[in-house]
């Protein structure tokens, strides 16, 4: 056999779960996730379409910029983009959503999963301000699983460890790479959308 194709192969070939893992998952978000969102500057949002398609898309911002309302839900300002809106879309049809949040210099994440749905209202926009620009729109998570996740991955890729950092050398610029994919479009005014739009609409 060289794939796997079932629920049962899956299981056999990986084995039980271990003690802590099957057990660690928890309904609400406790003094630990919360101390844990406080500190997180970035995260990783997965949506999915109606028919399943998925989408992962990477949010920023000042440490804390979650805001945990309450046990149960959590607040997500969404700033300024590229109006392509992929997660947003999906929301409208599914509103589940998966979310891993990162500690600089943790090994471990907070992984949380539940259902959200797009808030457009003007005094919540304003709560999630910076520099007098309000939030564009306000993402409230109502959580269903929280749980942490053990640091493997990110011990196994050093990730927090600078003198592993390959950095940008030999790398195409965003620009150069969007021109060379798109086509038709010169690499130096690519370059200078995107610096540009870096610069005015970050907030």
């Amino acid at each position: 056999m060289s794939e796997i194709c079932s629920l049962e192969e899956l299981r056999s070939h990986y084995g039980e779960v271990g003690p802590l893992a099957a057990r660690k998952e928890i309904g609400h978000l406790d003094r630990h996730a919360r101390e844990f969102i406080a500190r997180s500057p970035f995260l990783v949002m997965s949506t999915a379409d109606a028919e399943g398609w998925p989408d992962a898309s990477p949010k920023g911002d000042a440490p804390g910029f979650v805001t945990v309302e309450d046990d149960h839900r959590l607040l997500l300002p969404d700033r300024i983009g590229n109006n392509r809106v992929d997660g947003m879309k999906n929301l409208m049809t599914n509103p589940r959503v998966g979310i891993i949040f990162f500690v600089p210099g943790v090994d471990h994440t907070l992984r949380v999963n539940g259902t959200a749905k797009l808030s457009i209202d003007p005094a919540l926009c304003a709560r999630f301000s910076v520099n007098r620009k309000p939030a564009r729109a306000v993402l409230e998570v109502v959580v269903a699983q929280v749980f942490f996740h053990c640091g493997k991955a990110l011990i196994r890729s050093r990730l927090w460890q600078p003198q592993t950092w390959q950095g940008a050398a030999g790398l195409a610029s965003l620009g150069a790479a969007l021109a060379d994919q798109i086509g038709g479009i010169d690499a130096a005014d690519a370059e200078a959308r995107v610096q540009e739009s870096i610069r005015t609409r970050l907030y």
